[in-house]
């Protein structure tokens, strides 16, 4: 009864702090982001080769991996950072701890409700543009598309996720905000960088398996991985199948990796969250 009494708490806030995001019109604003740069470049990202619309659904996913590694992180990390600082700056923490609630059924119900707002817009925004590809490739161009989908919430989520850390570890909210824009850049413009200097400044002693598998430190290069190491064409074109091994490939490693990434950072923020 205890368990079931907790489940209902932690549900509870989540559709609480769903709502507020659904109220907002916060939901609504990403959706029309992602469908407006999806149709974008789904339909003129091969323009300058003179085609208007959709070549293969290999280009098409492989071009929404570059908008989904940028975008999703930063709106992930803007969702999430002021989740638990923002309440204890507004002084609304100890009201909410004064209820009959755990620490942790709090941060399970924010980042569930903070979940479930990022997910439904994720989905939705790019929803118009499966219409188009089954039209153009039938069910064959969904499969990958779909999963392109799945992994993008679980880009999207994996982030969400160390927000919520930062968020916990953060004094107040300008700081939260300063490391949320910094673990960006880190993972997105700056870790793959590193990487490429690592490997040059070694003369290629760091390629092979033991390159390949730094990538994993990486929630973004597991999502690249994940998407592109399954296409062939798009494969070679990355150069991936020259530096990452069949093995790493698999995409129920990939998916197992992008969850350590989700639950990892979760698990900490609940050993941070103390009194």
């Amino acid at each position: 009864m205890s368990a079931t009494l907790q489940l209902s708490q932690v549900l509870a806030l989540a559709g609480k702090e769903f709502r507020d995001r659904f109220r907002n019109r916060w939901v609504l604003a990403v959706a029309l982001v992602f469908t407006v740069f999806s149709l974008m470049i789904t339909y003129f990202g091969a323009a300058v080769q003179g085609q208007i619309g959709p070549r293969s659904i290999e280009l098409t996913i492989a071009s929404l991996v570059s908008l989904v590694i940028y975008l999703i992180p930063l709106i992930a990390l803007l969702l999430g950072f002021d989740a638990i600082v923002g309440e204890r700056e507004r002084g609304s923490l100890d009201l909410l701890l004064a209820l009959p609630i755990t620490r942790l059924e709090l941060l399970l119900g924010k980042f569930l409700g903070l979940a479930g707002a990022l997910t439904l817009s994720t989905v939705t925004g790019f929803a118009l543009v499966a219409v188009l590809l089954f039209q153009q490739f039938s069910y064959a161009g969904l499969y990958h598309y779909l999963g392109f989908v799945v992994s993008s919430v679980l880009l999207g989520l994996a982030f969400l996720s160390l927000a919520m850390l930062l968020s916990v570890l953060a004094r107040d909210r300008t700081r939260a905000s300063g490391l949320a824009i910094a673990l960006w850049f880190a993972l997105v413009l700056v870790f793959d960088l590193l990487l490429l200097g690592l490997l040059v400044a070694s003369g290629g002693e760091l390629g092979g398996d033991a390159f390949a598998y730094l990538l994993l430190l990486n929630p973004a290069d597991i999502f690249r991985i994940l998407n592109i190491f399954s296409l062939d064409d798009v494969r070679r074109l990355y150069g991936l199948a020259s530096i990452v091994p069949p093995a790493l490939g698999q995409a129920w490693l990939m998916g197992g990796a992008m969850l350590v990434w989700i639950v990892g950072p979760l698990a900490l923020a609940s050993w941070r969250f103390k009194p």
